[in-house]
């Protein structure tokens, strides 16, 4: 495939399953399925979001890591192949799916919320949404105070 066609091709695989997207990142392209990072594909491989759940799902089925080159060494992540034939069809990719849309699920659960990670952001937010809501006011032509 060419480069492009393999990012369209899986956005096709995933539209069964919400508003699937693909976006350039890192030299390769990034699935997203409802602004869900879901997937990555990698050197025309197409590889899959797992987790301590699905993993041996993906390990049962012959699935194969995903590992890239640092600077000193070889780095593993949480990103597996699927199946041949699961390339073939929507209907086929769709286990496949399900089981990297849990897992992505599950990472975002996990992270703290933005208030938790910055708390002085989470608090000026309010003071700042009363503010825009002052400055988009409508404003009378003459003033209320009594002369």
């Amino acid at each position: 495939m060419a480069h492009d066609e393999l990012p369209t091709h899986c956005t096709e695989l995933f539209a069964p399953m919400g508003a699937a997207r693909s976006r350039r990142m890192f030299g390769g392209h990034g699935i997203y399925v409802d602004d869900l990072f879901v997937a990555l594909i990698f050197r025309e491989q197409l590889y899959l979001k797992a987790d301590a759940q699905t993993r041996a799902a993906f390990e049962e089925a012959g699935g194969e890591r995903f590992v890239y080159d640092s600077a000193d060494k070889q780095v593993t992540v949480g990103y597996w192949t699927v199946p041949a034939e699961a390339m073939e069809s929507p209907g086929l990719m769709q286990p496949w799916a399900r089981l990297a849309i849990a897992a992505a699920l599950r990472a975002k659960a996990s992270k703290p919320s933005s208030a938790r990670r910055n708390p002085k952001a989470a608090a000026a937010a309010p003071e700042a949404k009363l503010r825009k809501a002052k400055a988009a006011a409508p404003r009378g032509k003459a003033s209320t105070r009594e002369r």
